[in-house]
């Protein structure tokens, strides 16, 4: 076999390793959307795009907006008059009481994974009306581009 035609196959394996592994995220990523936005018992838990969640906001002045990012992606840009708590913050939780849990709240991070952590704790502490912005804010600012 000539080093060509390797480099081919080995090229060709490294392709369907990536298509494997983002197609086992969607299906993980469904899995647990399944199971983080069920809304239970006057619990409203919504998965928005970015175009939903931007008329959202609008028709929700009273929201709290929660980014969960790290300070230097905040420092980057944010959704507008969002409060900066980030997901790593060992003070996360005694911050995030400090909201007013029965206003609503739109919750984000970059690409959606630490929001999503984010909404499973906002549950726990007792948030009934909760709002992801799926895709995160990578959604968001691509959103406003188009």
């Amino acid at each position: 076999m000539t080093s060509i035609r390797k480099g081919i196959y080995r090229m060709l394996g490294v392709v369907i390793l990536v298509i494997l592994m983002v197609s086992a995220w969607y299906v993980y990523e469904a899995s647990w959307d399944r199971r983080l936005f069920d809304n239970k018992a006057g619990c409203v838990c919504q998965n928005l795009k970015a175009s939903e969640a931007s008329h959202w906001l609008k028709s929700h002045p009273e929201a709290q907006v929660l980014d969960v990012r790290s300070a230097n992606e905040f420092s980057q840009g944010a959704l507008p008059h969002a409060i900066h708590i980030s997901i790593g913050d060992e003070a996360f939780e005694p911050k995030v009481m400090a909201l007013d849990r029965s206003k609503p709240v739109l919750v984000y991070c970059a690409g959606g994974y630490r929001s999503r952590k984010a909404v499973e704790k906002l549950k726990q502490l007792g948030f009934m009306h909760i709002q992801h912005l799926h895709r995160g804010y990578l959604s968001w600012v691509s959103d406003k581009k188009t």
